[in-house]
């Protein structure tokens, strides 16, 4: 089983508003970078989409993950386990429910453990997922984020 530590950052250039997010992938002696940014999304949005694509970029089953992010909406969603309450009732009046369910299909197939950080300060590779994120919200090469509904 491959040890993986996962950065992720999700931005919004306006809530909503165009949006980004950047990952870093570290394993042994290998980094990969991502990015992607959407014409019309949200923060909690793209800091979701940033786990979920992290997660499904892995190509083994069974990793041992560290995932760093300055979400606490992800993070305390996870460790205080209430998207596994929200499941249970289906996401019923819960925001993002297509972005849940896809990250709890892909974090049951590895062994994730989450820790928060602070945004901005001085974790470097946190820093970098957010530079990525914000170039990818800024982008011309923007898609549409075919899950964000209005309110």
């Amino acid at each position: 089983m491959a040890d993986v530590t996962i950065y992720t950052d999700g931005s919004a250039l306006g809530n909503p508003g165009a949006g980004g997010y950047g990952i870093v992938l570290l394993s042994g002696p290998h980094r990969k970078e991502l990015s992607q940014g959407f014409r019309l999304t949200t923060n909690n949005r793209m800091e979701l989409m940033a786990v979920c694509v992290a997660l499904e970029t892995l190509r083994f089953d069974g990793c041992n993950v560290t995932l760093y992010s300055d979400s606490k909406y992800v993070v305390d969603a996870v460790n205080l386990g209430w998207v596994f309450g929200w499941e249970k009732k289906n996401f019923q009046n819960k925001k993002n429910p297509d972005l849940w369910q896809r990250f709890l299909r892909i974090y049951r197939r590895h062994k994730v453990r989450f820790v928060w950080v602070k945004g901005h300060a001085s974790t470097v590779e946190n820093n970098r997922c957010d530079q990525l994120a914000v170039a990818a919200a800024n982008s011309s090469n923007l898609l549409a984020d075919s899950g964000y509904t209005p309110d």
